[in-house]
Parts: C-alpha cells; sequence; structure tokens
C-alpha cells in the first residue's frame, strides 16, 4: 500500500483519485445511449470535480473538518453482479459500475485509515471515506428508483 508523508502526499492522491472519476463518468457520459443517461452522468462527473475543488481549497487552506455523520447503505451493490465497462452499456449496468467504484474508494480509503501513523492522517481518510459513502448512497438509491422499480 501506498506510503505517505503528510497531509498534502493524502490529498493529492485522493485529488487524483478524484480525476480518474471525473474522467470515468465524463466517458459513461460521452457514450450514453439516451439523453437521460448522458446528462445523469455529466452531473455524476460535475459532483466528483467539486469534490476535487474541496480537497485542493482544503490542501490550500491547510485545515481539514469534517463533521462525522452516519451515512445510509442500502448494500444494493453487495448484491448485484460485476459488470465491465463497455461502449453499449445499460444505465443499469452503468449505475452497477458506479456503485462498485464508490465501495471500492470507500473500502481503500478505510484501509488507509486503519494504517494511518497519526490521528490527523486517520481523520483525513475517514473524511474522505464518508464522502464515497455518500457518493455510493446516491448510487444506490438512482439504481432503487430507476432500475429496481421498473422490475
Amino acid at each position: 500500500m501506498k506510503q505517505f508523508e503528510n497531509v498534502d502526499d493524502i490529498l493529492d492522491f485522493a485529488m487524483n483519485e478524484e480525476q480518474l472519476a471525473v474522467d470515468f463518468y465524463t466517458e459513461l457520459a460521452e457514450n450514453a445511449k439516451t439523453d437521460d443517461m448522458r446528462q445523469v452522468f455529466t452531473e455524476f462527473a460535475e459532483e466528483e470535480i467539486k469534490h476535487k475543488m474541496r480537497l485542493m481549497k482544503i490542501k490550500e487552506e491547510g485545515f481539514y473538518t469534517l463533521e462525522p455523520e452516519v451515512i445510509q447503505d442500502l448494500k444494493i451493490s453487495d448484491f448485484v453482479v460485476n459488470v465491465k465497462p463497455t461502449t453499449n452499456m445499460t444505465y443499469e449496468e452503468a449505475l452497477i459500475l458506479a456503485m462498485k467504484k464508490e465501495k471500492a474508494a470507500f473500502k481503500l480509503y478505510t484501509a488507509l485509515a486503519d494504517r494511518a501513523p497519526n490521528a490527523q492522517l486517520k481523520d483525513v481518510f475517514l473524511g474522505l471515506a464518508q464522502e464515497e459513502s455518500k457518493h455510493k448512497l446516491r448510487f444506490e438509491i438512482e439504481y432503487d428508483e430507476y432500475v429496481l422499480k421498473e422490475n
């Protein structure tokens, strides 16, 4: 696992991960079959851009605060099959992929928090994990409202 020397290293890593997410959702939007799908994935990309901007601001201002909160987990991603990204993905497949990606990011930040050498780094990782949990919940709600209700 990557070693971090300071909070700036963590924030740089997190900003890179957020940029990868922006690129991922932008590509899904560009390959979307419908205008509705394109709009949803564009909104997801914009949300990731905001997250990256927030991390940049934290790095510039030198502080990180995020009130702990309980994020509901619908666990939908635990019960859907893994999907590989393709240019012909359905909306359902794209949501599944997004849920799995956010879950993986949550697990990464949680694991990094467990290995953090000090309380400050641990708090940063836990805050990032919390943000990823919120993203996953958003996709699960979208899946519940638009996929499960249709079936």
